[in-house]
């Protein structure tokens, strides 16, 4: 059994909540969140760019992507009990419990459009407007995986579990993924 097995990594669509659930889990679980987004929206502040016009420059400029991924994969080689909030960290860290979480795009689209947080590097003009920048950033980011580590994030074959959280609540979702994480444990621990 790998010493750190207690891990979840947390991917999925913009605006599919993984930022919520993971809180959630954090309290639920006691366990310690990484954001790589986070880490991610930090740098296109500080490079004063579009979360869009940064995933266009980083895909010219991969040691910022390998930088942003091998961070994760080196954080959870030292702790355990860990959920880590990353669009690829079920590459980074292949023996976690790999989640990923889907959302109808109009759904997205409202999310996004209603959260305060994404205002700082985020602008979004309408729903159709949202409805566009989360396609061509979905688009964007895929492109810069396939390129940078030949992998597909919508290939759900990637992920032990995938949950559409478009009609049900944050707390819904965490409940379903605890469940699936539980068995997902135990069949680790025979």
């Amino acid at each position: 059994m790998n010493k750190n097995i207690h891990i979840i990594t947390l991917a999925g669509d913009i605006a599919s909540g993984k930022g919520t659930v993971s809180h959630i889990l954090q309290s639920k679980l006691n366990y310690e969140i990484y954001k790589n987004g986070e880490y991610f929206r930090e740098l296109a502040r500080q490079h004063n760019m579009s979360i869009k016009d940064f995933n266009i420059y980083v895909e010219s400029h991969k040691e910022i992507d390998f930088q942003i991924e091998k961070s994760a994969q080196e954080y959870s080689s030292k702790h355990d009990n860990l959920i880590v909030d990353a669009r690829l960290g079920w590459y980074a860290i292949p023996h976690s419990f790999k989640v990923y979480l889907t959302v109808e795009l109009e759904e997205a689209a409202k999310r996004v459009l209603n959260d305060e947080n994404r205002g700082k590097v985020e602008k979004y003009l309408d729903i159709e407007h949202a409805k566009s920048e989360i396609m061509e950033r979905f688009k964007l980011e895929n492109n810069r995986y396939l390129k940078i580590y030949n992998i597909r994030k919508d290939d759900m074959s990637n992920y032990d579990y995938v949950l559409n959280t478009t009609n049900i609540s944050p707390d819904e979702a965490v409940q379903n993924i605890l469940e699936e994480y539980f068995k997902w444990l135990k069949k680790q621990e025979i």
